[in-house]
C-alpha cells in the first residue's frame, strides 16, 4: 500500500483528484477512515478528477447519492447489516458500470464485490492526513 501525507483539505482534494484519473468504470473503492478523516473531502476531489461538476455531500442520510451515472458515493454507517443493503438496492450500483464509493464498508462486507480497491484516512493533525491506496 502506497502512502501519500496530506498537509491540508485542499491538498487532499488534489490528491484525490489524481487519483481519480487511475480509477476505471466499474471500480468499487473502500473509503476508511474515522468520522472526520476526510472521506467526503476524497470524494469531491475524485469526482472534480472525473469531471463532474454536480456538488457532493455526505450521503449520511440518503445512503447513496448518485452524481451523473458515474459515480456512487455510499455511506453505510447506518446500515445495520448486507441484508438491509441488499433491500435498499446497494448491489445494483455495483453493476451499473460506475465507480462506487463506500464509507464504512465494514457494514456491507458480505455483498461487496471481489477486488475492491481500499483508500483509508488517517489523522495525523488538525490539517494533516495520511492517505494509504
Amino acid at each position: 500500500m502506497a502512502v501519500y501525507l496530506s498537509r491540508s483539505e485542499a491538498d487532499t482534494l488534489v490528491w484525490a483528484e489524481n487519483y481519480a484519473k487511475t480509477l476505471r468504470a466499474g471500480d468499487v473503492v473502500l473509503l476508511g477512515g474515522e468520522m472526520g478523516a476526510g472521506k467526503t473531502v476524497i470524494a469531491k476531489g475524485i469526482a472534480k478528477g472525473l469531471g463532474i461538476r454536480e456538488e457532493v455531500t455526505s450521503p449520511t442520510y440518503a445512503y447513496i447519492n448518485a452524481y451523473s451515472d458515474r459515480l456512487f458515493h455510499f455511506d453505510c454507517y447506518r446500515i445495520a447489516d448486507a441484508g438491509h443493503a441488499l433491500a435498499l438496492g446497494f448491489a445494483d450500483y455495483f453493476e451499473a458500470g460506475g465507480i462506487c464509493l463506500v464509507e464504512w464498508s465494514e457494514n456491507i462486507a458480505e455483498i461487496l464485490p471481489p477486488h475492491c480497491k481500499r483508500v483509508d484516512i488517517v489523522k495525523r493533525g488538525e490539517e494533516e492526513r495520511e492517505i494509504g491506496f
